[in-house]
């Protein structure tokens, strides 16, 4: 089947994970990804942020981290230095054949090589360019770099999240990046619906402060409708209670109580049906103003109980209920396996080096994600899209 995006060439100058993120998803989607590497450097940073690596044949470890491969399949790696004219005049006639351009240099970073969004798209009126920065293209911080811990902070995100008396705490992974990515992905794909519609390209401006403000949702809205600052909860929810995760005897569990009669139902289980109907508990808004107090007559009845009988017991009761999985019990886990979740690929440049990733996670019916190309070794490609550039500008 073909894919949705066979026949967009996009030409990606970017690194780490942020812009990568979008561009392994528009490769996944079927568009054929040129990823342009430094060879000064040795290319993208997370080829380096590591262990674990992956080992060639002798043991040793490879360019191939696992940080790199997360963001990085179903692409072409080309070794092109852009400080240098030859390395300008390559990128700029592959933006000449390309239907986007994505980078993440620091705002005006690229003019001094010509290979800016202006210079680019006045050349290229159907050119659709997107850049991903700390701060955006413009404001007063534009000029300041920006990393996804520093968007976290900026951002109010980190002020949310962590136990109440405990340091702000950023998420365990990089989200600033990954969401920033994925806002990058659909600005791109609306510019592109544009461009087939009038021949018209245009400059995406994302930055990764404006996309993990944009996922404050409801605690943003919350702050801006009340003007009071949320307090950080832990697991708690803000809007909800009880939701969050309770102790049980051998680990712990996840109890979402989204409704008045799931906690009736709830309070049953527990012994204390009485609480379905005590006013200080009756409805969510009273359950909030009396959270701690709940959650205190809750937390015990809870810990006696193993995890496998609240999950068992609550799922039969129709209460939202789950474990707090490991990574270990996640890969494992028969709904990955269902799911597809994971896949296998394997290198050329690596031959019977199996590398596992965790796959996309769209089911379309018609245009079907694919698995091309595993995450490339650096340069791997250069000599076969050069050469073919050249046959094409000499043709």
């Amino acid at each position: 089947m073909m894919g949705a995006l066979e026949g967009i060439t996009v030409l990606d100058l970017s690194r780490i994970l942020a812009g990568p993120t979008c561009t392994q998803l528009l490769g996944d989607l079927g568009a054929d990804v040129i990823k342009i590497e430094n060879p000064v450097t040795g290319g993208d940073d997370t080829r380096s942020w590591g262990p674990p690596f992956v080992t060639d044949a002798d043991g040793n470890p490879t360019d191939l981290s696992a940080y790199f491969m997360c963001a990085n399949r179903n692409k072409r790696s080309v070794a092109v230095d852009i400080a240098s004219p030859e390395g300008q005049a390559a990128v700029m006639a592959l933006a000449d054949k390309a239907d986007v351009v994505i980078e993440n240099f620091k705002p005006g970073g690229l003019a001094k090589y010509g290979l800016d969004h202006a210079t680019m798209c006045g050349r290229f009126p159907g050119l659709v360019y997107c850049s991903i920065s700390g701060f955006g293209q413009t404001g007063p911080n534009a000029s300041k770099p920006g990393y996804d811990l520093m968007a976290q902070g900026f951002g109010g995100i980190m002020s949310l999240t962590g136990e109440p008396d405990g340091q702000p705490m950023k998420v365990g992974v990089g989200i600033a990046d990954v969401m920033c990515g994925m806002y990058a992905t659909v600005g791109i794909l609306a510019a592109l619906r544009h461009r087939d519609r009038t021949g018209e390209g245009q400059h995406v401006d994302l930055s990764l402060v404006d996309s993990q403000i944009a996922w404050l949702i409801n605690e943003g809205v919350n702050y801006l409708t009340s003007g009071e600052e949320p307090a950080r909860r832990g697991n708690g929810h803000p809007n909800i209670v009880p939701y969050q995760v309770f102790a049980a005897a051998d680990g712990h569990v996840i109890i979402a109580v989204g409704n008045d009669s799931q906690f009736r139902r709830f309070a049953e289980y527990l012994g204390m049906a009485g609480l379905g109907d005590h006013p200080h508990y009756a409805t969510n808004p009273a359950r909030l103003k009396y959270r701690q107090e709940l959650i205190g007559i809750i937390e015990p009845l809870l810990a006696a109980k193993p995890i496998d009988m609240i999950i068992r017991d609550l799922e039969a009761l129709r209460i939202p209920v789950g474990p707090v999985n490991t990574l270990a019990r996640v890969f494992a886990s028969d709904q990955v396996e269902a799911r597809d979740i994971t896949v296998l690929m394997e290198n050329e440049k690596l031959p019977g080096r199996d590398i596992r990733l965790i796959g996309n996670p769209l089911k379309l019916s018609k245009t079907p994600v694919t698995y091309r190309r595993a995450p490339p070794r650096f340069g791997q490609d250069t000599e076969e899209v050069l050469t073919s550039l050249n046959h094409k500008m000499i043709k």
